[in-house]
């Protein structure tokens, strides 16, 4: 029987071999500073910083630095998890996360964090948290993670991969997480409650972000004017203000928008959609917020009152735009030609003066117009109506500024 000393050949194999017993590990990647015993390994672990993707598998096409990291994504093909829980029966295809599940069942935290005074199974991944050090850098967009799982978790979004889909809905996610908590909304079920005012919330970031309405916090401040918000998103939203940049744009019609949500309240002009109704008129509507505004009209509420000149009015940013009158702000001015508005609608119109666009045609004779109020005013030639009447005379008007004039007739 050969023995395994007899079967190393060489010196430098019984110095390789015995590094396996004493765990010498002379091999140092100077890249993040990680130590190999074997130089094979260190070569392999390389492929990682600098992006070599030698190993395809044959099912799919995806392509891995290490043979080692291909034979664990074959058994996502093959299905096989060939570490079982004694406890619970829950199989994995890793090794690594068999043993680190296993740490539930025995609650053992063998690792502790100085600055924390916490235990935990990992305590390197850990202590990039007060590091800030983020090893792992996507190449698409440059934002980097401190955990390699973190930063193949978000690869995807690039890839357009989804491979989470919703049995309810067909909705796919990138990530099962957020399949998760996208389930509460047909489950109903709203976990986490507000200890202030008692609303219930389906995930817990929005019941985070709801709390601050409470604290006052905003702890997202824009760079650029000061002006601070209680979520990131609103920040970023905001800072293209600043920058001008409207990422989403219209398929159909090409108009760019800041928001996504924006967009989105966009495209029901073109499918038509207009999902909210009022109950009062039947009038329907595209946006919620178009709905709760058009309700004062028949409730006569004008909540929102001018301490200027006592003015009171229906919506808050029809009161807003009314006290630039007295304060003389007009903050929507034309790069063109320098004349400023008080309402970004007017200055929207205005520029249609400049650019000789007239999105508002008639339907009946095909003539154009820039302003919708206009269109709506040169219908009436066409179907006749004339809802301005002379209460002296009985002359009707299509148009309100004939009306005035003519009343001025009977004045003299």
């Amino acid at each position: 029987m050969i023995t395994m000393l007899e079967s190393l050949q060489t010196e430098s194999d019984i110095c390789k071999h015995n590094q396996i017993h004493t765990r010498e590990k002379t091999y140092e990647c100077n890249e993040c500073g990680k130590t190999f015993s074997l130089k094979q390994n260190l070569i392999e672990h390389k492929k990682m910083h600098t992006g070599e993707k030698s190993h395809e598998c044959n099912e799919c096409g995806k392509v891995f630095s290490r043979v080692s990291s291909l034979s664990l994504h074959l058994r996502s093909h093959t299905g096989k998890k060939p570490y079982k829980c004694s406890k619970c029966e829950k199989a994995f295809s890793q090794k690594g996360n068999f043993l680190s599940h296993q740490k539930y069942h025995t609650e053992e935290k063998p690792y502790e964090c100085e600055r924390a005074s916490i235990q935990m199974p990992s305590l390197l991944k850990h202590q990039r948290n007060h590091t800030g050090k983020k090893l792992y850098a996507c190449k698409e967009c440059g934002k980097a993670f401190n955990g390699k799982s973190s930063l193949t978790e978000h690869e995807k979004i690039h890839m357009g991969e989804k491979p989470f889909e919703c049995n309810q809905c067909g909705r796919a996610f990138s990530q099962k997480q957020y399949l998760i908590k996208h389930q509460n909304i047909h489950s109903g079920k709203k976990p986490f409650k507000c200890n202030e005012c008692g609303k219930p919330f389906s995930q817990k970031e929005n019941l985070i972000i709801h709390q601050r309405i409470h604290t006052g916090e905003k702890p997202y401040e824009c760079n650029g004017c000061g002006k601070a918000f209680i979520q990131k998103s609103s920040l970023i939203r905001h800072q293209r203000s600043h920058t001008g940049e409207k990422p989403y744009v219209c398929k159909e019609c090409g108009k760019a928008f800041s928001g996504k949500s924006n967009l989105t309240e966009h495209e029901k002009i073109h499918i038509g959609e207009k999902p909210y109704k009022c109950n009062e008129c039947g009038t329907i509507f595209r946006q919620k917020q178009y709905l709760i505004k058009h309700h004062n009209i028949h409730t006569g509420e004008k909540p929102y009152e001018c301490n200027k000149c006592g003015k009171a009015f229906s919506r808050i940013t029809s009161l807003i735009v009314h006290v630039r009158i007295h304060t003389g702000d007009k903050p929507y001015e034309c790069k063109i030609c320098g004349k400023a508005f008080c309402q970004s609608s007017s200055l929207t119109v205005h520029m249609r003066s400049h650019t000789g666009e007239k999105p508002y045609g008639c339907n009946e004779c095909g003539k154009a117009f820039s302003q919708f109020s206009t269109l709506a005013l040169h219908m009436r030639i066409h179907t006749g109506e004339k809802p301005y009447q002379c209460s002296e005379c009985g002359k009707a008007f299509s148009q309100k500024s004939h009306h005035i004039r003519h009343q001025r007739i009977h004045t003299h």
